[in-house]
């Protein structure tokens, strides 16, 4: 039986990620079966299996929540509408294409649970990644430009697997493709960062729902966009009830 309120809620968008979907729930759940958890998986309106996927396999995962989109709204939209669902007050994301490793889940939650309240986000950098040359190269300088202009100390921020704490999320400005900023927004809005080294795998199902040349344009508009909130950040330093 489900927690009612389990201590971590474990988020994956899924977009036509039939062969992936089943597989990838049930590995999660072995490795955090005797932890207080929920997986809750959010189908982006896909057109292939998934759907029938994450069905079948409810009947074997006692912790499986299915949250379906009646329309596309990308990856973003999917991962807040995880944290919409999430019933937990810590948040561990991952790429629902199974290139996320869940055995490194507890690395990245236990760290965000021993760091002070500060400490919004630790998010994971890929290690021996198992992409195209071409991919890595584009990925390397596209990291490499965000960083300079952003300054959230993130080397991989397109990593998808990512540990926070729910109301920080809350807290950030939503826009379509926030899941790439989300070191650079837990920044702005005043929370400290980490980062914890984890794996890589090589995709066994379905294609990639990117291209470089997607990537490029869509990074471009939004970096302008980011580099204009946090020119317009103000905090409070905390505050107090008088």
């Amino acid at each position: 039986m489900t927690d009612p309120r389990p201590e971590l809620s474990i988020i994956a968008p899924m977009h036509n990620e039939a062969g992936n979907a089943a597989r990838l729930a049930e590995e999660i759940y072995s490795v955090l079966k005797d932890r207080s958890h929920e997986i809750v998986l959010v189908n982006d309106a896909s057109t292939d299996e998934t759907l029938a996927e994450l069905l079948a396999a409810k009947a074997t995962i006692p912790t499986l929540r299915i949250v379906t989109h009646r329309k596309n709204a990308g990856q973003s939209r999917a991962i807040r509408t995880g944290v919409l669902a999430a019933k937990a007050p810590l948040i561990c994301m991952l790429d629902g294409d199974g290139q996320n490793p869940p055995a490194d889940i507890p690395t990245l939650v236990d760290a965000l649970m021993a760091a002070p309240e500060t400490t919004g986000m630790v998010a994971g950098r890929r290690v021996g990644r198992q992409d195209s040359a071409w991919k890595k190269t584009a990925s390397r300088l596209g990291n490499g430009v965000r960083k300079a202009l952003l300054n959230d100390d993130a080397d991989d921020t397109g990593c998808g697997l990512k540990a926070f704490r729910r109301d920080a999320y809350l807290l950030l400005p939503f826009f379509d493709h926030q899941h790439r900023f989300l070191p650079a927004l837990m920044k702005r809005e005043g929370f400290d960062v980490g980062f914890r080294d984890v794996g890589h795998r090589p995709r066994t199902a379905g294609q990639s729902k990117y291209t470089n040349l997607g990537r490029l344009f869509a990074s471009l508009s939004d970096m302008l966009g980011m580099m204009w909130l946090n020119s317009r950040a103000r905090q409070p330093g905390g505050w107090d009830e008088a």
